[in-house]
């Protein structure tokens, strides 16, 4: 977890959700974003703080130190357990906090009577309004893509039902909760309590099969998140 996730409406559809009183730097496009397969290494629309405001900057999913680039591929995840001590992201937590705006994201569930075989579900709020995804990113506005940036969103531990689906999730923050991440006066302590302790509970969130084209990262459309039936096999 999170290898797939969706940003299908419009900024000002997520920015009326994360509230009016946020001090924006700038303004943003209205219009649909219609990402319903977003895959790792592109680039996706997040909102990040700078001494100007709170910027929307198009960031490149995955990120490593200066020192790790080439040993592996950048991490696009970030442990909760482990981001806040580990020197892997020590330059980015916690001045680097960042939200990804989405609807919800995709997860894989292994066949029991063949592992090789594996089912996408897609995963929601229930109310079905937009989520924002705690994240830490190296960040700097303007449309142009540039070196060493990029995000990793912030995972934590599943618990009751969601566990069936995947150990691992987003940090989904509430508008309130993601406001405050994205003050730039929050304390490190402060910011270490919210990751830890405020994500939104499994029972905010439910979860459906979907078609397995969306394993296709070229195949997007609003049918992807259309529930599959084993009857269609």
């Amino acid at each position: 977890m999170c290898g797939r996730f969706v940003q299908y409406d419009g900024m000002a559809v997520f920015m009326e959700e994360l509230g009016p009183q946020l001090p924006l730097f700038g303004g943003y496009d209205a219009e649909p974003i219609s990402r319903y397969n977003v895959a790792p290494t592109t680039r996706v629309q997040i909102l990040h703080s700078t001494e100007a405001g709170v910027h929307i900057t198009p960031v490149r999913w995955g990120w490593a130190p200066f020192w790790a680039k080439g040993k592996r591929p950048d991490p696009i995840n970030a442990r909760i357990e482990t981001v806040t001590t580990g020197k892997f992201f020590k330059q980015l937590w916690p001045a680097g906090r960042a939200l990804v705006p989405s609807e919800g994201w995709y997860e894989w569930v292994k066949d029991p009577s063949d592992p090789k075989k594996k089912q996408p579900y897609f995963i929601r709020l229930k109310d079905q309004k937009p989520m924002f995804y705690g994240a830490l990113a190296q960040a700097r506005p303007g449309l142009n893509e540039r070196d060493g940036d990029g995000f990793v969103i912030i995972t934590a531990s599943c618990e009751q039902g969601m566990v069936d689906i995947h150990d691992r999730r987003p940090l989904v923050l509430s508008p309130e909760e993601a406001r405050q991440w994205l003050d730039p006066d929050l304390s490190p302590a402060q910011a270490e309590e919210i990751a830890k302790n405020r994500s939104r509970p499994e029972t905010d969130f439910e979860w459906y099969a979907v078609g397995k084209e969306v394993g296709n990262v070229k195949n997007q459309g609003a049918q992807l998140l259309l529930p599959w039936s084993s009857e269609e096999n």
